[in-house]
């Protein structure tokens, strides 16, 4: 008995296909954020997403009318990670604040390999003051110990807060890394890492490494992180 492979399942970011597919081609995850964004045109399909704010799938009833048939005529994806995945990221982009609802993000031109990830949003929201910086920083160490199921709770008031500022998020990246995130953690972690800690400060200390001016939470991490 054969499974379909996902619409999700690409190699990881973090390591490039030898073959990766044209500049031109739309990857399947940006086709599914543009069908949730056509479908919270509606304020009843947008509610039903919105419920499934951080619950597996077993318990997301109302959304299965807007996904199921998408997700069945796209590869429908049977890997429980994946499908979740999927599930998680409609009711993200459902919840998003009134003054984001507006907002599609262009990557016209930009590599899949140079779009922000998570981490890379959570640096952003660090340099631009709107999160404190040992907050964000516990909160991605903590996610990236962890399985996607103990990730997905905390993403809606962590997604809700960066929108709320400005801060934008790459729904397909977010969607391809949780599919992921079960199986090819420490890659995922790794890029999460980095590229947070490349857009959160720009300057450290060229003696200890550490971001100037950073809080007393960041030099004990750092600490651990050398035992």
């Amino acid at each position: 008995m054969t499974t379909s492979v996902p619409a999700a399942s690409v190699p990881p970011p973090s390591d490039p296909p030898a073959t990766a597919p044209p500049a031109t081609a739309r990857r399947g995850s940006d086709a599914f954020v543009a069908h949730v964004h056509h479908l919270c045109q509606s304020t009843q399909a947008r509610a039903a997403l919105r419920r499934g704010l951080g619950l597996p799938v077993e318990r997301c009833n109302t959304m299965h009318r807007y996904l199921v048939p998408w997700l069945r005529d796209h590869d429908d994806p049977h890997h429980a990670d994946v499908r979740r995945a999927y599930y998680a990221v409609a009711s993200l982009i459902a919840a998003r604040p009134r003054a984001a609802r507006d907002t599609v993000p262009d990557h016209a031109g930009i590599s899949w390999f140079q779009r922000p990830n998570l981490g890379a949003s959570l640096g952003q929201g660090v340099a631009a003051k709107v999160m404190k910086g040992n907050s964000a920083e516990s909160s991605l160490h903590l996610m990236t110990r962890q399985s996607a199921d103990a990730i997905h709770p905390s993403l809606p008031a962590l997604i809700r807060q960066l929108q709320s500022s400005g801060i934008a998020v790459d729904w397909a990246v977010l969607l391809e890394d949780l599919a992921w995130f079960n199986r090819s953690r420490d890659r995922i972690a790794t890029r999460w890492l980095e590229d947070y800690f490349r857009t959160s400060t720009r300057t450290t200390d060229p003696d200890t490494g550490i971001p100037t001016g950073a809080d007393p939470a960041h030099a004990d991490l750092a600490e651990e992180n050398d035992r």
